[in-house]
């Protein structure tokens, strides 16, 4: 994920300086350090009203728990240094308030991905490259612990008879844990970081994941009420640009949005938000997405925009959007805009439609209008590689037309890909529309010969 940065911006462990974070150095924390963390914790939980302390400021509830904290360290008699003692203090207090030493790499902006691989190993990911953390939990429980207080904040649960979980925190991320027996060597967390600020269509111009021919033309396909599916691989940032494309429709549409796990921040004032809901420990009580997406079209919403179709859910939605409720958008893991079509006619035969393959096909031509590409590329960066529209049947086949792509010329000796966009100079059928909505699009943007890098 990309984050716009400020030259500095204060963390919880460092500054981040010319957009690169320099953490301050911490002491290794050794099997006697998490023992007196644990002893002393468990003394400060017997000291204090829990009720009281959830009706304190945050600020407020972290000064009272530094100074019970070093209270009880003074009571002890250990010796810590200054720098001991401090961090002995932090770690607490992200115990009790927070997600305990996962708390530092929250409060850092340049981390996109959180990747917990049992007690003993978390690693991160910055600037698109994965690496290894000196952060531990003490031992498998105390990483169970995180686990539990992150999925019942959202009402959810995990244990051996429901090992896997997708949750989220406050902020939107992402979270998915799985325990054993699933996980041979321990719990296993993953947390998909999102922006405190939503990024705008700007930074991704900045950082050159598209270009500003490419994002005028895709913000007025969305004001001119075009279907839109977005593809790509895992954290190739699908969401990211559903997030920023759906900063163009306009504030007095009603927005209905319909996720597993909710994580999109729509800037609308008038958004309605449904979240799947897992079955309870009887089995009982499951709302799926399609559930919810049928239950959206008694909502009266002017646009539907569902997180990520994966299922019997796409029936529903194709049905939606040849049905008046244009301007829908959705995201769908695929490799190739192709690929999209051929899963999107799979997941309708998951959904128990029986109908002839050739009107399945024609019913997902009518419903699309333009299927986004996006990769993330080897050296860690994101880009939308490829925009088609869906053009109509021939035959048995869909068929559609590239409008604007990115290609891959080499690698840089450092690794940096290196590429172009451009045009490929097919004027998209969809201008009529465009122009019958008030939209115009400069003439050059289709214009073949101008590239960009």
């Amino acid at each position: 994920m990309v984050m716009n940065l400020r030259d500095w911006a204060p963390t919880a462990r460092g500054v981040v300086k010319a957009g690169q974070f320099v953490a301050e150095p911490a002491s290794v924390a050794t099997p006697e350090y998490h023992e007196l963390k644990a002893k002393l914790h468990n003394q400060l939980l017997g000291r204090i009203d829990l009720d009281v302390l959830g009706n304190m400021a945050p600020e407020r509830l972290r000064e009272q728990l530094g100074a019970l904290v070093a209270a009880l360290l003074t009571e002890s008699g250990v010796a810590l240094n200054a720098a001991e003692h401090t961090k002995m203090i932090e770690d607490i207090q992200n115990e009790v308030m927070g997600l305990g030493p996962l708390e530092p790499l929250l409060a850092d902006p340049t981390v996109s991905d959180i990747l917990v691989n049992g007690p003993g190993k978390v690693y991160v990911e910055r600037q698109g490259r994965i690496e290894l953390t000196d952060i531990v939990f003490s031992d498998a429980a105390h990483l169970m612990k995180v686990i539990d207080k992150i999925v019942s904040r959202v009402g959810r649960r995990i244990d051996e008879s429901s090992p896997m979980v997708d949750a989220r925190l406050s902020d939107g991320s992402r979270v998915n844990a799985i325990i054993p027996p699933l996980a041979l060597d321990g719990p296993v967390l993953s947390i998909r970081r999102f922006a405190v600020v939503p990024l705008r269509m700007e930074d991704l111009i900045m950082v050159k994941s598209l270009t500003p021919d490419l994002a005028q033309l895709l913000q007025g396909m969305v004001r001119a009420k075009m279907n839109i599916l977005i593809s790509g691989g895992t954290g190739s940032g699908k969401t990211t640009l559903l997030n920023v494309l759906s900063s163009a429709i306009p504030i007095h549409e009603r927005i209905v949005t319909i996720e597993d796990a909710a994580e999109l921040q729509l800037q609308q004032p008038h958004v309605v938000r449904l979240e799947t809901r897992t079955p309870n420990v009887e089995g009982k009580g499951e709302v799926n997405q399609r559930a919810l997406v049928r239950n959206s079209l008694r909502m009266r919403p002017d646009r539907i925009i569902i997180g990520e179709v994966r299922g019997a859910e796409v029936v529903d939605m194709l049905q939606a959007m040849n049905t008046g409720h244009e301007g829908s958008m959705a995201t769908v893991h695929a490799n190739s805009p192709r690929d999209v079509l051929t899963r999107l006619e799979n997941m309708a035969g998951m959904g128990g439609m029986v109908i002839p393959p050739k009107a399945m096909r024609q019913q997902i031509s009518s419903a699309i209008m333009a299927i986004i590409q996006i990769a993330r590329l080897n050296d860690g960066r994101r880009k939308l590689v490829s925009l088609q529209e869906v053009v109509g049947m021939e035959g048995d086949t869909i068929t559609m037309q590239e409008i604007y792509a990115y290609t891959q010329t080499g690698i840089a000796p450092d690794g940096t890909v290196l590429g172009h966009f451009g045009a490929t100079g097919v004027r998209p059928k969809f201008m009529t529309r465009l122009r019958a909505y008030g939209v115009s699009v400069p003439d050059e943007t289709f214009d073949q010969n101008r590239t960009y890098e």
